[in-house]
């Protein structure tokens, strides 16, 4: 483990911003950071609701912060909401989980939302959002002793990211499109996010994309060091996670799904105090209280805004990863106001 002066020095300036600005909220990506955890169910009256007991799929994400808050904060109970949190492993896990009628909203990067609605998979509706990648929350790292230097570098390199068509695979390509990188040069190697530090100790990948907190995780365990923040360019401030549903399930349960916004709106809101999530970081992600610290959170959201989700399927339109122009209006359920 690196000493205080070693971890400085290899988080360099964002290490330093994130400790004199410790009350600050900025964001990780997207959909990958380490938010899992045992409590699942906060308890609620039905009052009036369609359904007052409904299932997430969720996974080991900072983004779901806003939702632990819900949950340990009452805020679910108080709209009458029994809210179960079931675990996926991945997004295409979660969205799965939702296909097949486990859970009735699933969390998941947007990517997968929008493949499964190019291939006519499933009538998905997005009924909130979760987060937006902020400056130095995902990033290609690598070690210091590697011929890494620079993102001109990473051409031909094996580069490890969590699989194919997720929001690392996006927000990797689109970088080095940025940078004239010719990703399709590159050889893309599955790894998950806690295994990045290892994988690249052991050669098996050049560099790696990570979301916090295992930026800040890995650089004190392994000593890794930035290539290149993935929040720039064409990715700056790129929304990266929310929540979807089913068309059927919106369609017939409106005050369910109302009372699922209003309460992650305030969430979201209150999640600006850091005060606030640190706990959770260490509580549901199992990091110590340094890290949590340390660490540079995505920038949440919580209401849908169909001209900044569009982002997305065009992102991956240009990229090849859906044959044929998304319109996200139409995906997008009616917003709660709070």
């Amino acid at each position: 483990m690196l000493s205080k002066k070693a971890l400085s020095a290899s988080l360099g300036r964002r290490g330093a911003i994130a400790l004199a600005m410790a009350a600050v909220v900025t964001t990780s990506v997207g959909g990958c950071g380490l938010l899992g955890g045992d409590e699942s169910s906060s308890s609620g009256g039905s009052g009036n609701l369609e359904k007052s007991k409904i299932k997430v799929a969720v996974m080991s994400t900072i983004d779901l912060a806003p939702l632990r808050l819900a949950q340990d904060g009452g805020y679910f109970k108080n709209e009458g909401l029994d809210v179960e949190a079931v675990e996926a492993g991945t997004g295409q896990i979660s969205l799965t989980k939702l296909i097949g009628g486990e859970v009735d909203i699933a969390y998941a990067s947007y990517t997968p939302f929008f493949i499964a609605m190019s291939k006519n998979t499933a009538d998905i509706k997005l009924v909130a959002d979760a987060s937006s990648a902020g400056p130095k929350s995902t990033m290609l790292v690598t070690l210091p002793t590697s011929s890494v230097k620079s993102v001109a570098d990473l051409a031909g390199k094996k580069i490890g990211i969590t699989a194919p068509n997720t929001v690392s695979d996006t927000l990797s390509k689109s970088v080095m499109k940025d940078h004239g990188v010719d990703a399709s040069k590159v050889s893309w190697v599955p790894v998950q996010l806690p295994n990045i530090g290892a994988a690249l100790k052991n050669g098996d990948i050049d560099a790696g994309f990570l979301t916090e907190p295992f930026i800040t995780q890995t650089a004190k365990q392994a000593g890794t060091v930035p290539v290149v923040d993935t929040a720039t360019g064409a990715t700056q401030d790129f929304p990266t996670a929310g929540y979807g549903s089913l068309g059927k399930f919106v369609s017939e349960n409106p005050k369910t799904l109302a009372a699922f916004q209003r309460a992650m709106q305030k969430a979201t809101r209150d999640a600006a105090d850091r005060s606030k999530i640190e706990p959770l970081l260490v509580k549901y992600a199992r990091i110590d209280q340094d890290t949590a610290a340390l660490t540079t959170l995505l920038t949440f959201q919580s209401t849908l805004d169909p001209r900044r989700i569009q982002r997305v399927p065009d992102l991956l339109l240009q990229m090849g990863a859906i044959p044929t122009k998304i319109d996200v209006a139409p995906m997008i359920a009616a917003q709660a106001t709070s």
